[in-house]
């Protein structure tokens, strides 16, 4: 199934075509229901290059438009805006061809993959290994995530790569701290547990800080990690393994899954990027370091801004190891597209790194290098998010608080507020505190669902944000049954199925016979949603924005609500006459299909009952 937009801009490019203009046909969503349901304004750019007015250009389009079997007659509206309204039949039809369950295709809802897959890197998370993962590191991890999934749906090859920070001399003095306060693992490297990693950086800086000798056998044993003793080696090994299992702890309850690839893994290519930009004179030195100096980088001054890729000192720094990245995604990956996930202030760092790789020859235009910035994770008072001793906030114990709070709310008893619920609907809405008992929900599932909902809160709050703004990481709202939020979304997914259940429809086996019925209004708009997602997917895909699609989800849900709502909408478990019934009950199991797919695209699991 192709996305109605892509249908509708194919057909206004050909009847431009027809009559010799140029242009994108530029059709967009309309955002006012007034002038239809999408909206094209080509005839302005066709008519300044072809000459006429506006008005009489798009007039002419319309008279070679071929869209009679989707649309009412387009009209012309202002100077020159072409409106297309859809038909009931033509929703029928489109939504009708979406595979039911058990048919070729009905997991992806008929939605077509790309027929241009590539390769794409995203480059994500990225801890340093040296301490645990904090609440900076979860905006990269979910934000990656998204866009990994998203891009996979649509067919692409993605590699996940999660550029670990594994190398430098602090990796010294912890190995030097772990030889001295685990001496009796160190022959059994496999028993190696730190329960605390920040505990013990901590306590390893401050030996290193305070004791002389100390200080030295750190020092002596980085020299020994860069030569490659074999002893040394093992022992760096073992630590980050152990680091790494405090990170894929957090990974796998967040359902995120990665490629570790750690800076360790350039150690040997990073000579080989100096001594290739020295070769080919993209690289010279400057006040003793070595240097790229791009066109368009100037410091305040008016001098030239050099990328430094080799100190004056010898030392390579984060501009080789993310130039060396580069050189290993395309010419060994195979990437044509490398999107990385870093914070927005890392802005000028990545322009200078991408510049330098395009002077260097090795991104041509083929290839495309992107940086996905974003915001800060701030408190609910706005400030950086610190704990009351000033240090970062561990990602663990975050995601520890969102469950428990998660937990509290489900047996607080609360009511849901629920936009667009009525006496039907009540029945279905989360079961709560006694509620739950009296459904015979044990401990254990009270347990599993307040870890997918508090979870799920922290993931989507994010992802529903603008990347590039800040944002308050603020539990209430995250875990506010209404609204655009996580646990709304996942009790819309709950409801619809509870429908089902209450209808005597197993939804997971549910191949219905004739065609859709679409005549009262709330049907026709919640068709028009349906209908939207497949480009909702293209649009978050190309503009690598996840919170497109949880606008979309967040919408979705509501014309659901008003669709199911006894004053607003219509009835279903009781609708007459059976194909009227059939065709309701359809487009409920369209929508949890939809808002399920949707959410697993946010790496969000969803729930059968809440």
């Amino acid at each position: 199934m192709r996305s109605t937009l892509r249908e509708l801009s194919d057909r206004v490019a050909a009847a431009m075509a027809a009559l010799g203009l140029e242009g994108d046909p530029l059709v967009r969503p309309s955002t006012d229901p007034r002038f239809g349901d999408y909206q094209s304004n080509c005839a302005m750019g066709a008519a300044r290059r072809a000459g006429g007015t506006p008005r009489e250009v798009a007039e002419a389009i319309l008279g070679k438009l071929d869209v009679a079997d989707c649309c009412e007659p387009p009209d012309v509206a202002g100077p020159g805006f072409i409106n297309f309204r859809l038909t009931p039949a033509f929703l029928a039809r489109s939504l009708g061809r979406v595979p039911t369950a058990g048919e070729p295709g009905a997991e992806r809802l008929g939605i077509d993959r790309t027929d241009h897959p590539t390769v794409v890197v995203v480059d994500l998370s990225s801890p340093n290994l040296a301490k645990e993962m904090h609440v900076g590191h979860l905006r990269s991890t979910v934000i990656g995530d998204c866009v990994a999934r998203i891009l996979e749906f649509q067919g692409h090859h993605v590699i996940r790569e999660n550029h670990v920070g594994d190398w430098g001399t602090q990796f010294g003095m912890l190995v030097a701290y772990l030889r001295r306060t685990r001496p009796n693992v160190l022959d059994d490297l496999d028993r190696l547990v730190i329960a605390d990693l920040e505990a013990f950086y901590v306590e390893a800086k401050s030996l290193f800080d305070r004791d002389e000798a100390f200080k030295k056998q750190s020092q002596e044993t980085v020299v020994r990690l860069q030569r490659g003793d074999a002893e040394t080696l093992r022992i760096w090994r073992a630590f980050c393994n152990e680091s790494l299992r405090h990170c894929h702890a957090i990974y796998e309850r967040l359902n995120v899954s990665l490629i570790d690839r750690g800076e360790s893994f350039y150690n040997d290519l990073m000579p080989q990027v100096i001594d290739r930009l020295m070769r080919d004179g993209h690289a010279r030195e400057s006040d003793g370091a070595l240097c790229v100096f791009c066109d368009g980088f100037q410091t305040r001054e008016g001098a030239p801004l050099p990328l430094i890729v080799r100190k004056s000192d010898g030392g390579y720094n984060y501009a080789t190891s993310d130039l060396a990245t580069i050189v290993h995604r395309i010419e060994t990956l195979g990437a044509r597209r490398v999107i990385y996930v870093v914070g927005i202030a890392q802005k000028l760092h990545f322009d200078m790194v991408f510049a330098a790789a395009r002077k260097a020859g090795w991104a041509g235009e083929g290839v495309a290098l992107e940086h996905l910035g974003f915001g800060n994770v701030l408190s609910a008072s706005g400030a950086p998010f610190k704990t009351r001793e000033g240090g970062t906030v561990k990602l663990k114990s975050l995601m520890d608080e969102a469950v428990a709070r998660a937990r509290s709310v489900l047996e607080s008893g609360g009511v849901i507020a629920a936009a667009g619920a009525d006496e039907d609907a009540a029945a279905d809405r989360p079961a709560t505190g006694a509620d739950a008992a009296r459904a015979g929900m044990t401990s254990q599932e009270m347990d599993d669902i307040a870890e997918t909902v508090g979870l799920a809160a922290i993931k989507y709050f994010d992802l529903q944000h603008n990347l590039v703004k800040d944002y308050k990481f603020d539990l209430d709202t995250m875990l506010a049954l209404d609204g655009n939020t996580a646990p709304y979304m996942l009790y819309a997914c709950a409801r619809v199925r509870a429908i089902g259940r209450k209808a005597g429809i197993d939804f997971d086996s549910f191949c219905p016979e004739g065609g859709l019925v679409l005549e009262h209004p709330a049907e026709i708009a919640l068709a028009k949603s349906l209908l939207r997602f497949a480009e909702t997917i293209d649009q978050a895909a190309a503009d690598l924005r996840p919170n497109v699609l949880t606008d979309y989800l967040y919408d979705l849900s509501k014309q659901f609500s008003r669709f199911y709502d006894r004053k607003q909408g219509v009835r279903v478990i009781d609708a007459e006459p059976p194909g009227v019934r059939v065709s309701r009950l359809r487009l409920c199991d369209l929508t949890a299909r939809t808002l399920k797919l949707g959410l697993s695209l946010l790496g969000i699991r969803t729930l059968e009952r809440m």
